[in-house]
């Protein structure tokens, strides 16, 4: 049993759950194109492979293993020519002096203010040359100078108690 067709000529194809038929039979009926099915896992976002499960054709030569022998390759067609490039920097011999008499200061006294202001010397080198080394330069005047205040300190500190010793022996 199949209900009549609304007031606008057109069924409700979710009422009838029958293929949709014009109101009027004398109409052609145009066949409706199929509904493209989508392979399980397909993802719209990657592009479609035109190649894929396809085989090479009889006949057709396996892929070669390795390029055809003939000459080597020559420099400058993608592959780097020996020789060329940016020389390594040298790192500044003054940076590293300097580095190893801030060090040797903590038992020679003497040699930790040297390096300190040794390592000052060698920033500027390094700033005018373009050299390596400014980490052990910084090192050099971080560790000396600081070597340099606590030998004042204690020299400071041995002046000091000179002097009070000296106040109350009399």
């Amino acid at each position: 049993m199949t209900q009549p067709p609304p007031s606008g000529g057109w069924p409700d194809p979710a009422s009838t759950g029958q293929p949709s038929t014009p109101a009027d039979p004398t109409l052609p009926v145009s066949p409706q194109p199929p509904v493209p099915t989508q392979p399980t896992g397909y993802d719209p976002y990657q592009p479609a492979d035109p190649y894929a499960g396809t085989t090479p054709g009889l006949g057709t030569p396996a892929p070669a293993p390795y390029p055809p022998a003939g000459y080597p390759p020559q420099p400058g067609y993608g592959y780097p020519t020996p020789g060329y490039g940016q020389p390594p920097q040298q790192t500044n011999s003054l940076a590293i002096v300097a580095l190893v008499l801030s060090l040797i200061g903590i038992g020679s006294c003497i040699t930790a203010p040297i390096g300190a202001i040794m390592g000052h010397v060698a920033m500027r080198q390094i700033r005018e040359k373009g050299e390596s080394g400014e980490g052990m330069a910084k090192a050099a005047i971080i560790v000396g100078w600081i070597l340099t205040g606590l030998i004042a300190l204690v020299i400071i500190g041995y002046a000091v108690a000179i002097g009070i010793a000296i106040a109350n022996s009399s």
